[in-house]
């Protein structure tokens, strides 16, 4: 994956970093060709957002797909962007799709919002949702972060609850810290639930079926 945007038709914009990190360890542990597709981080959702249009018109691709947090509405989230595509010549659907959005016009255009398509939240709800189902920390982690926020000492806004989450907890993992992707690779958190398929299958059918 790369951002060079000459070398490959196929495109994935992303808000960062962590964001390419993780959708390359999911690829690796699905078997989804690292080729597959480039992917491009525009630093940010606003400036995510505000690439689409060119990349709708650009001659230079025929597959965009784009993932972006639903942070604290999905719908709001959603809305702003389907009207960008029906000014494209898209016949997107009112209500978002539970397994991410893929239409087909002058280019296939795919849409994920993260966490899950139906949810609010983030990047780090996803990776949230991979921590193994016995794991004995996260009740621990959640504890503590329900009583820091209790007592009103958090320095985080509370729409980052997720945030603290999951780094606290992987702050208790061997070797502490480790970020999203290698935490994936090392398989301290698992691939093995459905919202992990149903992301690697949604990556499969835009940019390979």
């Amino acid at each position: 994956m790369t951002s060079n945007l000459d070398k490959n038709r196929k495109q994935l914009l992303v808000e960062g970093e962590d964001e390419f990190h993780v959708i390359g360890a999911i690829m690796t542990r699905y078997d989804i060709p690292l080729t597959a597709f480039w992917t491009n981080q525009r630093k940010g959702v606003d400036l995510l957002i505000a690439d689409i249009p060119v990349f709708l018109k650009s001659k230079n691709n025929d597959v965009v797909g784009i993932i972006v947090d639903a942070d604290t509405d999905l719908t709001s989230r959603w809305h702003p962007l389907r009207d960008m595509l029906i000014k494209n010549g898209y016949e997107p659907p009112q209500a978002f799709p539970t397994d991410g959005l893929i239409l087909n016009g002058d280019k296939r255009i795919g849409i994920w919002i993260m966490p899950d398509n139906n949810v609010k939240g983030m990047l780090e709800d996803f990776i949230a949702f991979l921590i193994p189902e016995d794991d004995p920390l996260k009740p621990i982690a959640e504890a503590a972060i329900s009583n820091i926020e209790a007592r009103k000492i958090n320095k985080y806004s509370l729409a980052h609850s997720s945030k603290a989450l999951i780094h606290t907890w992987l702050a208790w993992q061997n070797p502490p810290g480790r970020p999203f992707g290698q935490a994936i690779t090392n398989k301290s958190l698992t691939t093995e639930k459905e919202i992990c398929d149903m992301f690697a299958a949604w990556l499969k059918a835009l940019f390979i079926e």
